[in-house]
């Protein structure tokens, strides 16, 4: 870059779950965060170097810690049919665009499961490169005893287990796996970290007994799980949006979803009972997230996008309006939407933006009342000090 350029901010959070700062610049020096003070306190030398976003707000680069790049949310089934039948030219640019998705969207770090053929992972690497999007697969989402024992969890970056089968889904995994096959997976795991996908309490509590390092979506699994979760630091990964989403398609057979999304929609017919369900499926989510705050259990955002009606990057703000309806500050939700995920997984060049760090962030126009809606419609995107190369401000997005 050459030299200190000194970025001004009108309102500063800094994804520590620090309070929010107000005028303050970062002085960032080949890419790192070299300094963070009083916007006042910049001599007139240093004034002549600088980017202001006095009337913005600077945030860290969000993270999904839960998501699929080779699946499409499409609720039309032919359309999501297509896409599993292509060949594999057509499914690496269906990836890179829901990459793209994820990065128009400040979402600059990704968890990725199911990665069968390994085509995320090579997608990745390519536009990781690029500064676009920092990527960890789990490669295969093992969910039976076969899974995990052929091809996963080798060359993954870390262990997705299917203990339960999502939130949504109608019909239980016909193989699931035994409390000794979850015990015997995760002793074989090498090092890496155990992401469980369970549900209830007993198959959340097998899981924590088997030693994994983080739950994902843990519905209805109880009090008394969530403080064995604060006790033993492991992490949790709530999916909300799974239940909102399930809520939002309950009145037309669930062909209608995502309606904060005008990509995808159609008509179907109510499913009788579905929305007294996922009322109570969502209540009960809110209720438990808001009791491990109080716990201090560690949360992190993952929003399950890929799945039917669940978007790439677009998901990511209503996970977070979740978060602060269960009782999370706004300081609080970007800590688990950055920082949290970022250490979990691992990736170095995003999380909390502290003296030392890559100055790596979101600048959203507009006062701290209209976040986190307005990180949809990001002023821009800063990757290691400098402008993204490929954000574009209100980009046309395609099915």
């Amino acid at each position: 870059m050459g030299g200190t350029r000194f970025i001004v901010a009108g309102n500063f959070i800094d994804g520590s779950g620090a309070a929010v700062r107000r005028n303050v610049f970062l002085a960032v020096t080949d890419t790192i965060i070299t300094a963070i003070g009083s916007a006042a306190d910049l001599s007139p030398h240093e004034r002549q170097a600088i980017d202001d976003f006095s009337h913005c707000t600077i945030v860290p680069a969000l993270v999904d810690c839960s998501l699929s790049l080779s699946r499409s949310p499409s609720v039309d089934r032919r359309v999501r049919l297509a896409f599993d039948e292509a060949d594999l030219e057509k499914k690496a640019a269906m990836v890179k665009q829901h990459i793209g998705y994820c990065h128009a969207h400040g979402v600059l770090g990704v968890a990725d499961s199911d990665d069968i053929t390994g085509l995320v992972a090579r997608s990745g690497e390519e536009m990781e490169q690029g500064g676009i999007i920092t990527l960890r697969s789990s490669g295969r989402l093992c969910r039976s005893r076969q899974d995990c024992t052929v091809g996963n969890p080798v060359g993954g970056d870390f262990l997705k287990i299917g203990y339960s089968g999502n939130i949504e889904d109608e019909d239980a995994p016909l193989a699931r796996l035994s409390p000794d096959d979850l015990r015997r997976i995760l002793r074989q795991r090498g090092g890496k970290k155990a992401v469980v996908v369970a549900n209830g309490p007993h198959q959340v509590e097998e899981a924590l007994e088997a030693g994994c390092d983080a739950v994902e979506q843990g519905y209805a699994m109880g009090e008394d799980n969530l403080r064995k979760m604060a006790e033993r630091n492991v992490l949790w990964i709530p999916s909300l949006v799974r239940a909102k989403n399930g809520l939002d398609g309950a009145g037309s057979g669930g062909d209608v979803c995502c309606r904060f999304s005008q990509r995808y929609v159609a008509p179907g017919k109510p499913v009788p009972g579905a929305e007294a369900f996922w009322k109570k499926m969502l209540a009960e989510q809110l209720a438990q997230l808001s009791f491990a705050r109080k716990l201090g259990v560690t949360t992190a955002v993952g929003t399950g996008a890929g799945s039917v009606g669940i978007l790439h990057g677009e998901s990511m703000v209503e996970e977070m309006k979740l978060f602060i309806k269960a009782g999370y500050s706004l300081e609080e939700t970007i800590r688990c939407a950055s920082e949290n995920g970022a250490g979990f997984f691992g990736m170095g060049k995003l999380g909390a933006l502290t003296v030392g760090r890559k100055a790596t962030f979101l600048i959203a126009r507009g006062t701290l009342q209209q976040l986190p809606r307005k990180l949809s419609y990001l002023e821009g995107i800063h990757v290691d000090g400098a402008p993204s190369r490929t954000y574009r401000k209100n980009p046309v997005k395609t099915g």
